[in-house]
């Protein structure tokens, strides 16, 4: 499947927020679920030019963020919930982590995962990132534990 990469529009970003619901444990990752993620993502002054919407030939598919750093890119991804879980996850990675080194050329990727999200960590691990720390984060009301996992990109080219 071919994807396209977009700057987020305002009504993509409220139609992730407020249609979008995952099912079970996964409705962790419901945009209401954590406000300063929901303001940043609402808000078209605080989402920034690194906001992506993944469209397919009719119609969106997901959202990228992508925050360079010094040598390196901070990347959160999201895909609608209806195509999680179906072996979709592979190629929408893949093709995210494509347009994230031929935009921004970084040395390495990193993204943070709940550490209760064994099939998104079994995906990153098999499109090349490594675990390289566990930490505690306020979010969505709470403590969770996430894993910081890493992708050096010289592999990826």
């Amino acid at each position: 499947m071919t994807y396209t990469f977009l700057p987020l529009t305002q009504r993509q970003a409220e139609q992730i927020t407020y249609d979008w619901q995952y099912e079970g444990d996964f409705s962790f990752y419901d945009m209401p679920n954590d406000p300063e993620d929901l303001a940043e993502f609402l808000d078209p002054d605080q989402r920034t030019e690194h906001y992506y919407a993944v469209m397919d030939s009719t119609q969106l598919i997901g959202f990228f963020v992508f925050e360079p750093g010094q040598g390196s890119l901070e990347l959160a991804l999201g895909m609608r919930p209806d195509l999680t879980g179906q072996g979709n996850g592979t190629a929408f990675l893949e093709s995210g982590l494509a347009f994230a080194i031929q935009k921004y050329q970084p040395q390495q990727i990193e993204l943070a995962v709940a550490a209760f999200n064994e099939r998104a960590i079994r995906l990153y691990t098999k499109s090349g990132f490594e675990p390289v720390e566990r930490f505690q984060q306020e979010t969505n009301g709470g403590s969770y534990e996430f894993v910081k996992m890493r992708l050096h990109t010289e592999i990826m080219k």
